[in-house]
């Protein structure tokens, strides 16, 4: 249970979430919806190249992620660019890449129900 003042990190995840996702449209939430998908088919580091390459609504919500993540594992991931980003999670121990990936998927399980409960017709 957590203390009074103190958010649990499923709490943070929501939050982040629900903030990020304030001005998604239906496209972003079908790319959000099927980003675990991807992910568990082709891994992290393919998703985040293929939501780039596609642009849109895949790589904003992609963009989203890499900013959690970075703020989550700063040491391994001290930027959120593209580039950087990348570069580091090819780097990155097994431990970590795995450890990331995990973070990934629990923070998506978030944005796709909050940007289905914000989407605006």
């Amino acid at each position: 249970m957590a203390t009074p003042g103190k958010t649990t990190l499923e709490q943070q995840r929501a939050a982040d979430a629900w903030q990020r996702c304030q001005n998604y449209g239906k496209e972003e939430v079908n790319a959000a919806k099927g980003l675990p998908a991807l992910i568990m088919n082709s891994g992290l580091i393919q998703v985040l190249a293929f939501c780039h390459e596609k642009g849109k609504a895949n790589a904003k919500v992609a963009q989203d992620l890499q900013d959690w993540l970075a703020q989550r594992f700063i040491k391994v991931l001290p930027k959120a660019d593209f580039e950087t980003l990348m570069a580091n999670l090819m780097n990155a121990t097994p431990a970590d890449y795995q450890a990331i990936t995990s973070e990934a998927f629990a923070w998506l399980r978030w944005m796709r129900q909050m940007a289905a409960a914000r989407i605006r017709d």
